[in-house]
């Protein structure tokens, strides 16, 4: 089911001036993120608070940072899985990018910067610090709604965000040379809570597979970003929301590509809301350590997302 239909994945509009809690538009956004949880693991936001001038500044960091030399590269390390550098990568030849922990803190932005040049860069620091905090404003208002829409309490929604971190990758692909394959990412879905990816210079690549297995590509543009949930969404929602498949093809792309993907993790247990468990929907998952599930995909390498889930934490 390789082929791609010219189905569009629906788009909530976070610029309307109305879309506030206990509006009638509120309401109707958080059916539809719900919804599109559900049935596809994601939707596209429309939101404008990443204008022109942030967003090319942070296209010519992008360039700068890559442009840097292999050796500075790889002083860029972490134990935490997925938090370095990655690439020069036999099987994904076109694909490489960065980890920066914390983005959300000017102390983590400096933490990364610093690395990469010693002598400062607080251009860079300030401006992806800003980038992230915007991000993680529309990570924050996302998991509202899906709270809201099902029912759960404030109080714990408020505790399940206080509870995340975050990290920003920082994602370079180049366009295929002769006789190499176009594939950017193979088809996965994240280990996060949710993932915000956000395809910065209009270059095609990312591709979702829909539930019925087709996949379509999504195109580029400055004002939207592709919200997708990840494995631990799929677990707190007792597997209501489907974790979101995606990869990146360079099938059509002539230069290099670049995106960030802000990620989210949950730094408590996650376990399912008393309000998501029926007899329609018996509980399917034990309690989920998000650090413990990430040690448990570097041991096992599972690439099957349902299987690892339900090895790591099924019932």
């Amino acid at each position: 089911m390789g082929s791609q239909t010219q189905f569009e994945l629906p788009v909530v509009d976070f610029t309307n001036e109305n879309l506030k809690p206990d509006t009638d538009a509120w309401l109707s956004a958080c059916h539809v993120v719900r919804t599109a949880l559900e049935d596809h693991g994601c939707f596209v936001a429309r939101y404008d608070k990443v204008g022109p001038e942030l967003c090319n500044f942070v296209v010519t960091s992008m360039e700068q940072l890559f442009a840097l030399p292999l050796e500075t590269k790889k002083q860029e390390t972490s134990n935490k899985l997925f938090h370095g550098y990655f690439g020069q990568i036999p099987f994904l030849p076109l694909y490489e990018s960065f980890g920066i922990d914390d983005p959300l803190s000017i102390q983590g932005c400096q933490k990364f910067t610093h690395i990469m040049w010693p002598r400062g860069n607080d251009r860079f620091c300030e401006s992806v610090n800003e980038y992230s905090s915007l991000l993680g404003e529309l990570d924050r208002v996302t998991k509202r709604m899906v709270f809201e829409s099902y029912g759960v309490e404030k109080k714990r929604c408020e505790t399940f965000i206080e509870s995340g971190n975050y990290l920003l990758r920082c994602l370079q692909y180049r366009p295929p040379q002769k006789d190499e394959t176009d594939l950017g990412m193979w088809q996965h879905t994240d280990l996060t809570t949710l993932s915000i990816l956000h395809q910065l210079n209009n270059v095609h690549g990312l591709e979702i597979q829909l539930k019925d297995g087709h996949w379509i590509a999504i195109d580029p543009s400055p004002h939207m970003f592709v919200i997708m949930a990840g494995d631990a969404f799929k677990v707190w929602s007792n597997g209501r929301i489907k974790a979101c498949e995606h990869r990146v093809r360079m099938n059509i792309a002539k230069e290099m590509r670049y995106s960030m993907g802000l990620f989210s993790f949950n730094g408590k247990i996650v376990e399912t809301p008393e309000e998501l468990v029926d007899e329609q929907h018996p509980l399917r998952y034990k309690p989920f350590d998000h650090s413990e599930y990430l040690h448990f995909y570097d041991k096992h390498k599972i690439k099957d997302p349902n299987l690892r889930v339900q090895t790591y934490c099924g019932l």
